[in-house]
């Protein structure tokens, strides 16, 4: 028979899962890996890099563990594998924090620096009702973009790498009870700081009192108070805080029966937004191309002109050929080594004295024919 497994081998026995377990539309989404980069970011950034963690989730590595010794080629070199099309990486310095975007594998790299940034318990412990949740998780959000309607060239890298970061959604076929968090990303056009915001979306049912709402939703009344429910009908037939409000602006009709009670197929709902963090105001510093080592395509404080941006380029190019030149002759001094202790082993060597014995035998036997 057989030794049962225990432990750690039977944990991970358990976990093995068959080689075409992802779906095609996982293997579509883009995936972004959040982590640090530097020796020590501080107990802050750390949170931080949490709290986004959780807000592309679940294509991502809420769990991810870097050390000291792992470099930014390491998780490019694993992208393929796991599919991920995005790396998100935070440092911090003595002026500042810096955010990093960066498309897998052939670039571009936007480098923000973080102004200001409040961590989600921050903003959920402030609220009056926080709606905080699991299965709020479980889908990918929604992706809101404001005032990024400008043609200049840094504004549509902007735009492009964060929309290609969220997956698409299509409009016809979309489930909207999936659709349970929205991320809201606000261009200010007067300074250029990018305002990021990150809300959960709850669709509740409007144009119908307190009363008939909390029957809908499936909440049974206290009736000890009233003689009837004709009595309880009446004594909330106000509406609700927000919809006494009149704001009818959040107020849509519903195209699709949602799986919470009371938002049927052709009714009006109001849609709700509660902020649940992080918070963050980002500034773009520059855009490079390439993996972090490419041309400086954009900078916001340093302007070039044509001749030293011409000039900056030949250097990168000559930086690159040098580069590869070391490596060819790396590859080949190694090579060399390699077939010189091939040469010098103990196994080459007895097969020389083999090789030299033979022929010794062989001389001996042409003299005695002789």
């Amino acid at each position: 028979m057989g030794r049962k497994q225990r432990g750690r081998a039977a944990r991970n026995a358990r976990r093995k899962l068959p080689p075409n377990f992802e779906t095609d539309e996982v293997r579509r989404a883009p995936h972004v890996l959040v982590f640090k980069r530097g020796v020590s970011v501080g107990n802050n950034v750390k949170e931080l890099i949490r709290d986004m963690r959780r807000v592309m989730e679940p294509f991502t590595a809420p769990n991810l563990k870097v050390s000291r010794k792992n470099a930014l080629k390491d998780f490019i070199a694993i992208s393929n594998h796991f599919h991920v099309t995005h790396l998100m990486t935070f440092s911090k310095t003595q002026l500042s924090t810096y955010m990093r975007l960066i498309r897998v594998p052939r670039g571009p790299t936007l480098n923000f620096r973080i102004r200001r940034f409040t961590h989600s318990r921050d903003i959920v412990s402030a609220l009056k009702r926080p709606q905080t949740f699991p299965k709020q998780f479980e889908h990918a959000p929604l992706l809101v973009m404001n005032g990024f309607q400008d043609d200049a060239i840094h504004i549509k890298l902007i735009a492009t790498m964060f929309q290609n970061m969220f997956p698409s959604i299509n409009v016809t076929n979309v489930d909207l009870s999936t659709i349970k968090r929205c991320v809201l990303l606000s261009l200010d056009p007067v300074n250029g700081l990018v305002e990021f915001r990150h809300y959960n979306i709850k669709i509740a049912p409007s144009g119908i009192s307190r009363a008939a709402k909390k029957l809908l939703q499936g909440k049974v009344p206290d009736l000890s108070k009233f003689n009837d429910i004709s009595d309880f009908m009446e004594g909330n037939a106000s509406e609700s805080e927000d919809e006494s409000m009149g704001n009818d602006e959040n107020e849509v009709i519903l195209s699709q029966q949602l799986r919470s009670r009371g938002n049927l197929k052709s009714n009006q709902s109001a849609i709700r937004l509660t902020e649940i963090g992080p918070r963050m105001t980002l500034e773009l510093v520059k855009i490079e191309d390439g993996l972090c080592d490419g041309e400086v395509l954009y900078h916001t404080h340093i302007s070039k002109t044509s001749e030293e941006v011409a000039e900056l380029r030949q250097r990168t190019i000559e930086k690159k050929r040098l580069k590869e030149q070391r490596k060819r002759e790396q590859e080949e001094n190694v090579k060399r080594k390699q077939d010189k202790k091939k040469k010098t082993s103990p196994e080459n060597q007895d097969d020389d004295m083999n090789e030299e014995s033979d022929n010794d035998d062989g001389d001996d036997e042409d003299e005695d024919e002789e």
